[in-house]
């Protein structure tokens, strides 16, 4: 299975979707005209890895921002992975926010309540 990477652009986030270490990553601003297209191969991706997945994955949600479109695929995309997660296979998320941007912290608050996947939640400065 190949590593899937998206370069960051003005309005989309960087992606890095790696197999070979469990390991999916997020990072910038989530503001894409069409989040369905743009997030449409990472859920591909995600499918074709959970047929095989590592013990243990890890993903790194670090988003600045990202627009209502983008919160609904990032909840098909936490299913998709709460789906993996079932006591032999361990998924972790990581969700990064920046200090004072109360908001963010709890999208991802929410995103656990929902999925039921553990989440750590790691302030940071910028």
């Amino acid at each position: 299975m190949n590593t899937l990477t998206i370069i960051e652009t003005h309005h989309t986030p960087n992606v890095m979707c790696d197999f070979e270490n469990g390991l999916i990553e997020i990072s910038g601003k989530s503001l894409p005209d069409e989040a369905h297209d743009f997030y449409e191969p990472i859920l591909q991706w995600v499918d074709n890895y959970a047929k095989k997945p590592l013990l243990k994955t890890i993903a790194n949600i670090h988003l600045a921002y990202f627009n209502t479109s983008s919160s609904k695929i990032l909840l098909e995309l936490f299913k998709k992975l709460a789906g993996i997660h079932d006591g032999t296979n361990i998924v972790e998320v990581n969700w990064y926010y920046l200090k004072d941007e109360d908001d963010m912290l709890e999208a991802g608050e929410d995103y656990q309540a929902i999925v039921k996947i553990p989440f750590t939640f790691i302030e940071t400065k910028e």
